[in-house]
C-alpha cells in the first residue's frame, strides 16, 4: 500500500491499535501525539511507553509531537505530506475532567478537529476523514428512556431501544457535560464538512472503548481502571446509580479493524454508533461478580451515592446502522475475552 494515513492520538488506545494494524498491512502512517493525556490525568495517563513501543515495532510509522489546536503546526504538516485519509483519535476524553479545564477541552476537541478538517479539505484528498466521536453527544437523553431495574443492573424497557441506542436519539435538550459539548461540536463539524463540501467524512460515536494497553485512570477508561485497581488490592469507588449502571465494551482491535474497513468507503458526513452491543454489556455490579467468581479477586469497594452530572444510567449500542453500511465489520472480542485480557495484563503490572 502506498497511501499515507494520518493518525492523531497515535499513542492512545485506539490510535496505537490503528497504527499497528495499518503498518502490518503495509500502510505508511504519520502520527501526531503530544502526550496531553499525561497533562490531563497525571502519570497514570502517560502514553510515552506506547509511543516508544510503536517506533520499535513498526516499519512504516513516523510520529510528530504537537498540539492539534495549533493551526500553523497542522497546516505545516499538511504542506510536508500528502495524506490520503485521516484517522482522528486525539482528544481530551474525560466527562469529568472537562469541567476543570474547559478551555483546553474545547480547544483540543473542537478547534483541533476544525484545524484538521480545514487542512483535509484544502488538500483535496479523495480519501476519508474518520473521527472518533463519543456517545456523550447524546447527553443524558438515554436516562429519559423507560428503564427496568433488576438485582444487578438497569436495562431499557422502551421497546424502541431493546437492541440498544441507535442514531435516532436526539442530541438536543439534554445535559451533555462540557466534554460532550466539545465533542458534539466536532461531530457536527465532521458531518457538515462531508455534506457541505462533499468530502468523505464519518463520525464514530464510541461507547466504552477498552483493551489491555489502555492507559486508564479514575476519570477515563473505567473497565480497565476498575480491574487494574481491584487486581492490585486497592480501593475502587462506585459512583452513583447503586452500581447498576450499564455499559457495553468494545476492544480496541475491533475498532481498528472497523477503521481499516472504512478507509475504502465513500461516505459523506455520516454518524454511526459504535460499541460492543448488548451482548458485550455489563453493569458494575455484574463485573464485580465476575471478578469474584471467575478470578477469585476480593474487591475492596466503597460507594459514593452522588452520580456524575449527565452520566448515563444505561447505555449500550445498537450496531444495526454500521453493520448495514460496513457488512465486513464484526465484533470479534466478547466481553469475557476482554475482561480476561485486562485481568491478565493487570496481574503482570
Amino acid at each position: 500500500m502506498s497511501d499515507l494515513v494520518l493518525v492523531t492520538g497515535s499513542s492512545g488506545l485506539i490510535g496505537s491499535a490503528v497504527v499497528k494494524l495499518l503498518d502490518s498491512l503495509g500502510f505508511k502512517t504519520i502520527g501526531i501525539d503530544n502526550n496531553f493525556r499525561k497533562k490531563f490525568f497525571g502519570p497514570g495517563g502517560d502514553t510515552s511507553q506506547t509511543r516508544e513501543n510503536l517506533i520499535k515495532s513498526t516499519k512504516h510509522f513516523i510520529d510528530f509531537s504537537f498540539d492539534i489546536s495549533d493551526e500553523g503546526a497542522v497546516e505545516d504538516l499538511f504542506t510536508k505530506f500528502k495524506f490520503k485519509s485521516i484517522v482522528h483519535c486525539a482528544a481530551q476524553p474525560s466527562h469529568d475532567k472537562a469541567a476543570l479545564i474547559p478551555k483546553l477541552d474545547f480547544y483540543t476537541n473542537a478547534i483541533g478537529t476544525f484545524n484538521l478538517l480545514e487542512s483535509f479539505r484544502k488538500s483535496e484528498s479523495t480519501g476519508i476523514f474518520i473521527f472518533m466521536s463519543t456517545n456523550k453527544v447524546y447527553g443524558d437523553n438515554p436516562n429519559k428512556l423507560d428503564l427496568s431495574e433488576s438485582k444487578l443492573r438497569f436495562d431499557f424497557a422502551d421497546l424502541r431501544f431493546v437492541s440498544g441506542i441507535n442514531e435516532s436519539l436526539s442530541i438536543d435538550h439534554t445535559t451533555h457535560s462540557l466534554f460532550g459539548t466539545s465533542k458534539a461540536s466536532a461531530d457536527l463539524l465532521v458531518q457538515e464538512y462531508g455534506r457541505y463540501f462533499n468530502l468523505n467524512t464519518v463520525s464514530l460515536r464510541g461507547g466504552c472503548l477498552t483493551g489491555p494497553q489502555h492507559a486508564s485512570v479514575a476519570l477515563h477508561g473505567f473497565l480497565s481502571y476498575m480491574i487494574k485497581v481491584i487486581s492490585n488490592n486497592q480501593m475502587y469507588e462506585i459512583i452513583g446509580y447503586k452500581g447498576k449502571q450499564v455499559r457495553d465494551q468494545i476492544h480496541s482491535s475491533d475498532i481498528a479493524n472497523l477503521i481499516y474497513q472504512l478507509l475504502g468507503k465513500s461516505i459523506k458526513g455520516e454518524a454511526f454508533n459504535i460499541g460492543g452491543g448488548k451482548n458485550n454489556s455489563l453493569s458494575i455490579l455484574e463485573i464485580l461478580e465476575i471478578l469474584k467468581s471467575d478470578y477469585q479477586l476480593n474487591p475492596n469497594i466503597r460507594y459514593n451515592p452522588n452520580n456524575r452530572v449527565g452520566d448515563h444510567i444505561c447505555y449500550y449500542t445498537d450496531l444495526s446502522k454500521i453493520q448495514e453500511s460496513v457488512p465486513e465489520f464484526k465484533i470479534k472480542y466478547g466481553i469475557r475475552e476482554i475482561i480476561d485480557e485486562i485481568v491478565y495484563s493487570s496481574k503482570l503490572t
